[in-house]
């Protein structure tokens, strides 16, 4: 297992916060090959014709390939230390591939309240991952808010910020009122809970 600098750190009931876990650097790359990549209109599972009402948002998946293997290498290492200090559940690893999200400020991306369990085509999703690649200074709205603990809960914007939660946990991006907004989404699968 790598070695890390900083720690994650429990923020709100059940989300977990990883602050400084990739260097501005790798942020730089990952945004760099994600932008290379061919982004498409979002769906959303299980819903069928125009969806705008609940997701408006681009994306582009990266799948395991030599250029961003070190990627899937730190992300594996480092949900396996966050599941092992604060959720404890029996997961496959990172297996799916990593979904590298838009949010447009002349679209007025979203993405109303969901869960990300999956639906009978995907496997059963247990910890849910949102890395901000975007300065905070450079959008607004676009807030990740988890339904957790005693009430909504506003995650950190701070580029490079990896939250961490349970895939069962309600959470949404409200909408973006200017600029762009990027993050990288990774889920982690598991034997369904028992």
């Amino acid at each position: 297992m790598t070695m890390f600098k900083s720690k994650p750190q429990n923020v709100s009931g059940p989300i977990v916060i990883w602050r400084d876990l990739f260097t501005p650097k790798e942020l730089d790359a990952i945004e760099a090959y994600g932008d290379s990549l061919m982004p498409v209109r979002a769906g959303t599972v299980g819903v069928e014709g125009n969806t705008d009402h609940a997701r408006i948002t681009k994306v582009a998946w990266m799948e395991r390939k030599p250029k961003v293997d070190w990627l899937f290498a730190k992300l594996e290492d480092a949900v396996m230390q966050i599941n092992a200090e604060f959720y404890s559940f029996d997961l496959f690893g990172l297996e799916q591939a990593l979904q590298y999200t838009i949010y447009d400020g002349a679209e007025g991306g979203h993405y109303d309240w969901h869960v990300d369990l999956g639906g009978r085509d995907t496997e059963f999703r247990k910890i849910s991952l949102s890395l901000q690649l975007t300065d905070a200074s450079r959008y607004e709205g676009c807030d990740l808010t988890l339904q957790a603990g005693s009430g909504p809960f506003g995650a950190e914007r701070a580029r490079g910020a990896l939250i961490a939660f349970p895939s069962y946990v309600l959470h949404r991006v409200t909408p973006i009122q200017a600029g762009l907004r990027k993050s990288l989404v990774i889920w982690v699968a598991g034997p369904p809970f028992r």
